[in-house]
């Protein structure tokens, strides 16, 4: 039971942060680290090549791009969640 009311606490926290964040900024975009590393290095070395470039992929349209990241996500939160309940099966059968 506690452990459900700290889940729930933390939730509730993000959540709250994250509508006082956008309702203090309602017109911003929110962008990723890779945007705002090339932004930086730009900045510190402007004739900067990168050493590789992407695999010969580029999704069709942002709503792709994004549903390809959330299907990574879930894929790994399965992993993790497996192994989690294997661990946690295996303790209990000791």
């Amino acid at each position: 039971m506690k452990g459900e009311l700290i889940f729930v606490a933390l939730v509730v926290l993000f959540a709250a942060s994250f509508f006082y964040t956008m309702s203090m900024h309602p017109d911003s975009e929110f962008g990723g680290a890779d945007g705002e590393a090339e932004g930086v290095i730009a900045e510190i070395n402007p004739s900067y090549e990168p050493w590789i470039g992407n695999l010969g992929f580029e999704p069709p349209s942002g709503e792709i791009e994004s549903l390809l990241f959330a299907l990574q996500a879930a894929i790994g939160a399965v992993v993790i969640g497996y192994f989690f309940g294997y661990y946690r099966g295996k303790g209990q059968s000791d």
